[in-house]
């Protein structure tokens, strides 16, 4: 009896472990759609595997496919953001 319950115990946590490992891409989405909503712009997300990620070359926003990969954020200078904020600035109105 006492080793069913172990057996049980074993195959509960197997199944949480197995639940945790989760794709990349749905993580990658899920991470994004979160920063999107709290108005961050100009950044990447790039799914890197954890034996490559190097220290100073962004950061780990999170793990996915049980650990053998990361999801990497770096903020990301382009023309068209800079077009961006040339464009609002433009679009006020100069005071005389």
């Amino acid at each position: 009896m006492r080793s069913l319950v172990t057996v049980a115990g074993l195959l509960v946590v197997l199944a949480v472990c197995a639940h945790a490992a989760k794709p990349c891409e749905e993580l990658k989405d899920e991470i994004a759609k979160k920063m999107d909503a709290s108005g961050v712009k100009s950044y990447s997300l790039d799914i890197v595997p954890t034996e490559k990620v190097k220290d100073g070359e962004g950061k780990v926003v999170g793990s996915c496919d049980g650990g053998t990969k990361k999801i990497v954020y770096t903020k990301t200078t382009t023309s068209s953001a800079k077009q961006e904020a040339a464009a609002s600035a433009s679009a006020e109105p100069k005071k005389p």
